[in-house]
């Protein structure tokens, strides 16, 4: 008994390290040295964290190229939109050609497209440069206004108005308003001012009326428990703000105001549309018809289209677009100043009255 636990290797045999027991188990004969065994382990596991170490720079460097790339990628990217503005601002500048007389007698167009406000293109100062180019041009044997717009500013529209009234009134040559898809408040008091309104026969036209919206959060703002700061001289400066009550003379005082900009806006279509327009008091209560209705009632004169004009009135139908193009650098410079003015927070003084339709 004492001779096997003494030839028992698991008790009396010598010490081995891990890999001598797995090559003990697998059947392969323990290396003789130690000493190189031990050797042999080192150069190993040195190997295994070289090969670690060189895998993890490999990535670190793959990293770094792709950013690299997407660095170059994005760089590329706004130098190629930076060109891309400034070429289009000397396109704009200096290689189109501004209006040129067209050959044989036309009609000469003048589009009033969008919402009719000093910042957009269809403000008074463009909409009436288009109209003297077109009202002088030799060629031209009418102006034509060719109107797809909700309305705008009042002060915009009137202005129009205005200038189309005087022109009309030296009887050089006719004045039609072209109805698209829509004419309603301001754009159809700027069509008012025309000798002739055609429209489309499924247009929009009318909504002669003034209108003002905004909301009330003085309530809401005090179950909240917030305090407005407002600081004003003049006891009423302040009565169009939203977080601020009103009273019931202010509230009768800004009705005053909408029902004097609606009789500025109701006398100036009978003076230009005279005993066309029906004996109907919905009229000027702010509906809005179809082009086919609003002949009925005398707020167009016929339902066509300026293709349609063109050739009743041309042997050969010829229309020029007499509209001056937008200049990209102003429109730049503009836009960009409104962004500034909205991050320093100055306020914009538009009136808050509209000859819009919603």
């Amino acid at each position: 008994m004492a001779d096997d636990r003494h030839d028992d290797k698991w008790t009396r045999g010598p010490e081995l390290t891990a890999e001598q027991a797995r090559q003990a188990r697998e059947g392969q004969p323990a290396p003789a040295d130690s000493a190189e065994d031990a050797e042999t382990l080192r150069e190993r596991r040195r190997l295994a964290q070289q090969a670690m170490l060189d895998r993890w720079i490999d990535g670190v460097l793959t990293e770094q190229r792709r950013s690299r790339r997407w660095k170059l990628f994005f760089r590329f990217f706004f130098v190629l939109l930076i060109l891309t503005s400034l070429a289009t601002t000397l396109y704009g500048l200096f290689l189109v050609p501004g209006p040129v007389a067209a050959e044989g007698p036309h009609l000469g167009v003048v589009r009033v497209e969008g919402v009719i406000d000093r910042e957009s293109p269809a403000n008074a100062e463009r909409i009436l440069e288009g109209v003297e180019r077109a009202w002088k041009a030799p060629g031209a044997e009418a102006v034509v206004l060719h109107i797809d717009s909700p309305g705008g500013s009042p002060v915009q529209s009137q202005r129009i108005h205005d200038e189309l009234m005087r022109l009309r009134a030296s009887g050089d040559k006719p004045i039609i308003a072209v109805i698209e898809d829509i004419g309603a408040s301001g754009a159809y008091y700027i069509a008012a001012a025309a000798d002739e309104i055609v429209a489309a026969p499924a247009s929009l036209v009318g909504s002669i009326g003034v209108i003002h919206a905004g909301f009330g959060f003085d309530e809401a703002i005090d179950r909240l428990g917030v305090e407005r700061r407002v600081f004003t001289a003049g006891e009423n400066k302040a009565f169009l703000d939203p977080f601020s009550e009103i009273s019931a003379d202010q509230r009768a005082f800004w009705q005053k105001v909408l029902s004097t900009t609606h009789r500025q806006f109701i006398e100036d279509v009978k003076a230009g549309r005279g005993q066309r327009l029906a004996d109907d008091e919905r009229l000027f209560s702010g509906l809005i018809w179809t082009g086919e209705q609003a002949r009925a009632l005398g707020l167009v004169d016929d339902l066509d289209s300026l293709d349609g004009i063109a050739r009743a009135r041309l042997e050969t139908p010829r229309v020029k677009d007499y509209t001056p193009r937008l200049d990209p650098f102003e429109r730049l410079t503009r836009r960009f100043g409104r962004v500034v003015a909205e991050w320093v927070g100055v306020p914009r003084a538009d009136s808050p009255l509209r000859y819009q339709l919603y």
